[in-house]
């Protein structure tokens, strides 16, 4: 059994026992969350429709609050001088998919 849910603006596929990254969450380690917003449930090789989701949600345990590697962003302009150098660390959440209920 696979969802789709949205969070952050994105969309992930998601299936019980998977782990994911997501957008910086505010919960801490060890959590369990409900995400209600499921786009679609493919279950036995089916497409459940938006009537028949009803109250579907995905049921996660937050295992980590992190920031990813350092992302350099290097800018240059020939025969001007001009060089810069900076670096990002995107912070991110991960979940642990425990269940998906239909």
């Amino acid at each position: 059994m696979h969802a789709i849910i949205k969070t952050g603006g994105k969309q992930y596929r998601v299936a019980p026992g998977d782990t994911i990254r997501v957008e910086k969450l505010p919960f801490d380690t060890g959590s369990a969350l409900e995400f209600p917003n499921v786009l679609a449930v493919f279950k036995d090789g089916e497409f459940l429709s938006e009537s028949q989701l009803g109250d579907a949600k995905v049921i996660a345990t937050v295992t980590a609050n992190d920031r990813s590697k350092k992302v350099l962003v290097f800018k240059f302009k020939r025969k001007k001088q001009y060089k810069r150098t900076i670096g990002h660390r995107q912070s991110f959440t991960e979940l642990k998919v425990n269940d998906i209920v239909v």
